[in-house]
């Protein structure tokens, strides 16, 4: 008998492009982006009574340091598909952060932000940076753009300006912001960078994707030619611009998130206006996030994925792959992403790695 999850992964695998190739894309957000700065931070704040330990990304995620990548970099090396080409990681790249300096010279009226870069130089690791150069020409890290910063700017400004203390404090650690002491399964809204509801309007954040994909241009040396939206929100208005800067592909979900309307429901494939399309992440391997996700459960989702000959489009955001605040949690994941990745090449010989851009010229026809 079918369950739910199984009946879903049928249905979303229906509709939409079609191909009998068995491709397999591993798409992972949030590169590039400041969370939990340190161990040391993270005992600070749990000192000070803020449940970090219950809130994955708080208790585990940070910049990835040179261990991490070498330790990722590893097992992807292991293994080949049928065309000698390693699995790729679909690293999705915020380019920018806050310059907690000048924001606090400015008494927070104003907002400065620096390149990721720049960032992993604060943090001692500026060889991150050339590990992450190497990954590209090695073909296993794939950089595209995931937004200028994974901030909500106005949002996070506005927090600063009114003396809200959880903000302060976290803005004090070098932190973008902090599930709330006294509520702290209420959320952190100001992940969410392009929801404009009340704060951001619609030009504003223009501005922050041309600079953003300006940034991502001058950092990796050429147009990123897909987006993955920050928490998958976005307004369809934002795509013009998101063309005219060369993006021509959309990584998601199923639903896209509209700030204050109705969600937008796409497929594999499917195409808007302006001849960009959408990609629908139809595979999961996020061990951290996830007690259910497993090797088992992601070895269906990509025979599902197969059997409706679609892509194998697989989510694994960066945390899964973190090590610096709890060792653990990078050396357990690694450790089943390599049987995972043995496991697809022993049951799909012909399995072909790629990268989301790769997909996008394939789907436009260009194969």
């Amino acid at each position: 008998m079918f369950s739910s999850h199984k009946i879903i992964h049928h249905v979303i695998n229906i509709p939409g492009w079609r191909t009998n190739r068995k491709i397999v894309v591993i798409e992972s957000d949030d590169w590039g982006s400041i969370r939990m700065p340190s161990k040391e931070v993270y005992d600070k704040l749990f000192k000070q009574g803020y449940r970090v330990d219950l809130h994955p990304y708080e208790k585990y995620d940070s910049l990835a340091s040179e261990e991490d990548l070498i330790a990722l970099f590893e097992v992807l090396l292991k293994y080949k598909d049928r065309n000698g080409n390693h699995p790729i990681i679909t690293a999705n790249c915020v380019v920018a952060n806050p310059d907690f300096n000048k924001i606090k010279e400015s008494d927070f009226q104003e907002y400065y932000f620096e390149p990721f870069t720049e960032t992993l130089k604060r943090y001692n690791y500026e060889s991150s940076f050339k590990l992450l150069e190497q990954g590209l020409n090695e073909n296993i890290f794939i950089p595209q753009f995931h937004g200028r910063e994974h901030l909500n700017v106005a949002v996070w400004m506005n927090a600063l300006q009114n003396n809200d203390e959880d903000i302060l404090l976290a803005f004090k650690y070098g932190m973008i912001g902090i599930f709330p002491k006294n509520n702290h399964f209420k959320g952190n809204q100001i992940m969410v960078a392009l929801n404009d509801a009340g704060f951001e309007k619609t030009a504003q954040l223009d501005l922050i994707i041309k600079d953003g994909l300006n940034l991502f241009e001058r950092i990796f040396g050429f147009r990123s030619m897909t987006f993955m939206a920050p928490c998958y929100t976005w307004r369809p208005e934002l795509e013009k611009t998101l063309m005219e800067y060369g993006v021509y592909g959309f990584q998601g979900a199923l639903q896209q998130i509209v700030p204050n309307n109705k969600n937008i429901t796409h497929w594999m494939g499917s195409k808007n206006v302006y001849g960009q399309y959408y990609f629908i992440r139809n595979c999961s391997f996020e061990p951290t996030t996830d007690a259910s996700s497993n090797i088992k459960k992601c070895i269906y989702e990509i025979q599902t994925a197969f059997l409706w000959k679609k892509p194998a489009i697989i989510s694994s955001h960066r945390i899964n792959y973190i090590g610096s605040i709890h060792r653990e949690n990078r050396e357990n994941n690694l450790t089943q992403l390599n049987l995972l990745l043995a496991e697809i090449i022993k049951r799909w010989p012909d399995v072909e790695f790629i990268s989301s851009d790769r997909l996008l010229e394939i789907i436009k026809g260009r194969d």
